[in-house]
């Protein structure tokens, strides 16, 4: 008798996925897919999406890839850089499951770019872009990322082409780009039977997966008419200051229906999943109410939404917009945006977070990328570019440090501006040398 076939497939993944070694010689940034074929050894390129800015070279937005290999004679410089069509207020990306290809979204025409980072690792090439994407979901807009999944790719959107609300959905296509499914968040009028349906507004943002748990968590933000005005209009409007998202949903991850929505107020963003077997957590943070949010299974494997730290001073103006969690689940590195600061807390308890160190990183901060090793740390300026600073405070950089479980301490520094590339948002690490495909289980 064949044993193998016997065992679950989903078992396999979650036991290799979640129950490796933080020690073993295997690198990502520690807030990857648990799908996604694994780096060997360290990080040697980060591939920077960025926006282009009007009159700043040659204006389009770019997908700028710096070395970062030890030793290199181009250590902490760009070493390419590969322009795509117009400024789509790049957003966020991701590689598809096996690390072929790199997704990266554009918020605003809803455009998806594809390249191709296996071949040259150093110089990505451009495959094709999904330019559709409105008709193909049946009118999701703002994709805001790409999370990969076996086989294709999960991309949660902030918008609808309709009103340009938060109303929005998740999407799901192929590793080739052909379109699989659409599925809208729940609304009060139509919660799809989730749990406190009352709370649901329909709101997008992040979308993670614990598999071994079958537990998908999203987050929410804002729609298109909020995210495509300038900062300070939008922030002295208090009409449009209500629509934002103040909600989490946990779904079936195998169904795609959601279970259960969670108030969570003043949009919640980035989810980081805990990566121990045993840990059966999240959290977040909120933009708007500066807090930390954990996300958690309680002792009767019912899932719940705790308050369970603030971030700075709220009348400072902090708003955190990007957090990074340890593979070791201790530390959690929160990067905030107005301040330009990244906080460090210790999470070995995650019902009590202690801010135990803080850093300014520079006017303006946005994106904070960990090793998987926890000795490195890279950072970004830009949020969005009608909410980026202005003048002399329009900081926009890369910026690498060190972190010895102590202090932070600068390795290298590019000037995005100086160097005529645009606003740097969000970076995905790259390599030449890949581990072995993992056994995983089928996203259906």
């Amino acid at each position: 008798m064949n044993i193998s076939k016997l065992i679950s497939p989903l078992f396999l993944a979650a036991a290799f996925t979640f129950g490796f070694n933080p020690g073993l010689v295997r690198a990502d940034e520690t807030c990857s897919s648990p799908y996604l074929a694994r780096i060997d050894g360290q990080e040697e390129f980060v591939y920077v999406w960025t926006l282009g800015v009007e009159g700043l070279g040659d204006g389009m937005d770019k997908l700028v890839t710096v070395d970062v290999r030890p030793g290199s004679p181009t250590y902490g410089k760009v070493v390419s850089s590969s322009s795509v069509e117009g400024r789509n207020e790049a957003h966020h990306a991701g590689f598809t499951d096996d690390r072929r290809q790199l997704w990266l979204a554009g918020l605003e025409t809803s455009r998806v770019f594809i390249f191709d980072v296996y071949t040259d690792p150093a110089k990505p090439k451009y495959v094709k872009t999904i330019d559709d994407f409105e008709k193909t979901t049946g009118g999701a807009i703002g994709p805001h990322g790409a999370y990969p999944l076996p086989g294709r790719m999960l991309i949660p959107c902030l918008s609808n082409a309709k009103d340009k609300s938060g109303r929005t959905a998740l999407v799901e296509f192929n590793n080739d780009g052909t379109y699989i499914a659409t599925h809208w968040l729940p609304t009060k009028d139509d919660a799809r039977g989730a749990a406190n349906a009352n709370l649901a507004d329909g709101y997008g943002y992040d979308a993670r997966v614990l598999p071994r748990k079958n537990a998908l968590l999203t987050s929410s933000f804002t729609g298109l008419n909020n995210y495509m005005r300038d900062l300070g209009q939008l922030m002295s409007d208090a009409e449009a200051m209500k629509h934002f998202g103040s909600t989490m949903v946990m779904w079936d991850f195998h169904t795609r229906q959601p279970k259960k929505i969670f108030q969570v107020p003043g949009a919640p963003l980035e989810i980081r999943w805990a990566w121990d077997p045993k840990h059966n957590y999240a959290f977040t943070a909120t933009a708007l109410t500066s807090k930390l949010w954990c996300v958690y299974a309680d002792d009767k494997g019912e899932w719940q939404a705790k308050d369970v730290a603030p971030i700075g001073d709220m009348k400072g103006g902090v708003l955190p917009v990007d957090i990074s969690l340890s593979a070791d689940d201790k530390t959690l590195f929160v990067g905030s945006f107005l301040d330009g600061k990244c906080r460090v807390f210790d999470v070995s308890d995650p019902m009590k977070p202690k801010q135990i160190y803080e850093k300014q990183i520079g006017k303006q901060v946005n994106m904070v990328s960990e090793s998987w090793d926890g000795k490195r740390l890279y950072f970004t300026s830009s949020l969005l570019a009608n909410w980026d600073k202005k003048g002399a405070d329009n900081e926009q950089f890369l910026r690498a440090y060190s972190w010895d479980g102590k202090e932070l301490k600068p390795q290298f520094d590019l000037d995005f501006t100086a160097l005529k590339l645009g606003r740097a948002h969000h970076m995905l690490f790259g390599s030449s040398k890949l581990g072995p495909n993992r056994v995983i289980a089928s996203a259906k």
